[in-house]
């Protein structure tokens, strides 16, 4: 992919996200009256469906969640009280505090994201509910503004397949990472290729749709980073109100919605840093 429309993908997604932020939005595209965001239940509810619970959701600052993952990362289950974690594309903060609540006060969680707005927003959050081990940092998840061998758990929900770049972001997270450090993520990807209407459509891209990687690829990319023990340990359809909103805008036959719909799935990742 050429560097000028790497850069223009950026610059699409990061004005996105920052509509979202703004707006408070509630799914994983930019809010219109006609799509489903803007619905703080509506929200919950989708986050219930990727595997919150009602505990969780409570146990977060108001306005951190705005439901623009795809899946509850496995590695919250996992987290040991000291370890240091870190969230690539952090969003408003709603996966770093949960993972907060996971490391204690003697560990640490980094949250990166490249949207201004959205780390302003988390930082509100963090600020407000008084939280002391989580921190969010401005950068790109391909330039991690982290230090090397430095981190126990790598976490992101939903945010690679935004980057054009994924086989940098998973170096980055390789060279980031402890010796035996873990990657464990959630994100979208296909079952095969998306028809051209979709794959070159800018609105897409944002709704974590066109961007998205072919299933195989995007273990293989994982595998390359240096990555060991690579296994899928969940994958779940999603409902087509959660990945659809682009299909309004590109007015396509029903077919090619239902056939869209069931080439998109969300995986759940684990792979380790080799010693």
């Amino acid at each position: 992919m050429e560097e000028v429309k790497k850069d223009e993908i950026k610059k699409v997604v990061r004005e996105g996200y920052a509509k979202i932020a703004q707006e408070r939005s509630s799914c994983c595209a930019p809010a219109t009256p006609s799509t489903c965001c803007g619905s703080s239940d509506l929200t919950q509810d989708i986050s219930k469906f990727l595997g919150y619970t009602e505990e969780e959701l409570k146990s977060v600052p108001e306005g951190a969640n705005l439901g623009l993952g795809c899946g509850n990362p496995v590695a919250l289950a996992s987290l040991k009280e000291g370890e240091t974690v870190l969230d690539l594309g952090a969003g408003a903060g709603f996966d770093c505090f949960l993972a907060a609540h996971r490391v204690g006060q003697t560990g640490k969680v980094i949250g990166v994201d490249m949207t201004p707005q959205m780390v302003e927003k988390a930082r509100e959050n963090a600020r407000k509910a008084n939280y002391k081990n989580v921190e969010f940092r401005l950068g790109e998840i391909e330039n991690l503004p982290v230090a090397d061998n430095s981190v126990d758990v790598i976490i992101s929900n939903c945010v690679i397949n935004l980057s054009p770049d994924k086989a940098r972001v998973f170096g980055e997270a390789f060279r980031v990472l402890k010796p035996k450090g873990r990657l464990m993520i959630s994100d979208m990807v296909l079952l095969k290729e998306l028809p051209d209407s979709i794959k070159n459509n800018v609105n897409a891209y944002i709704g974590c749709v066109s961007g998205a990687e072919l299933k195989d690829k995007y273990i293989e990319l994982i595998k390359n980073a240096g990555f060991q023990d690579i296994k899928i340990v969940d994958e779940t359809t999603l409902p087509l109100e959660i990945v659809l909103y682009p299909v309004e805008d590109l007015k396509l036959p029903l077919k090619t919605v239902k056939e869209f719909g069931s080439a998109i799935v969300s995986i759940k990742v684990e792979g380790i840093k080799p010693a």
